[in-house]
């Protein structure tokens, strides 16, 4: 059976993510049988991270504060998680799969694809997010 999106309210949890006056910084998107649907969102990194188990796939809209002494922003990523015990065809269908997502989820600085848990430290991520964000006047503190 193809895979469809609840684009609804995928778009709600992508735009509290989006949103400023919120302090929701991250909302995930899981499988319900052939539907990706809404997995959560909240405040806690940790907490998007615990969604990362070894036998799902899931998507993650992830928001981090980057910037250096002259100004702070928000970054925000497409995370792509495939569980070590996926199947082969599971894992083989999520690249078609990312593109209803992308239909949603449309303004992000990076991607990451990840299967092992210790390639989504937020650190890493943040790293990451900052060599995307380009011009770094913060050359001291480095």
């Amino acid at each position: 059976m193809a895979t469809r999106i609840d684009k609804e309210a995928c778009r709600e949890a992508y735009n509290l993510v989006r949103d400023d006056t919120t302090d929701i910084n991250w909302a995930a998107f899981k499988y319900d049988g052939p539907t990706i649907v809404p997995a959560g969102h909240g405040t806690d990194y940790g907490d998007f991270k615990s969604l990362c188990t070894d036998d799902i796939r899931l998507f993650g809209f992830v928001r981090i504060t980057t910037g250096d002494a002259m100004s702070k922003r928000a970054k925000f990523t497409l995370i792509t998680w495939i569980g070590e015990n996926v199947s082969g065809l599971q894992r083989a269908k999520i690249s078609t799969d990312k593109t209803l997502v992308k239909d949603v989820v449309q303004n992000f600085a990076k991607e990451f694809m990840v299967s092992d848990i210790r390639e989504l430290d937020e650190d890493y991520i943040r790293t990451e997010l900052k060599k995307a964000g380009g011009a770094n006047y913060d050359a001291q503190a480095e």
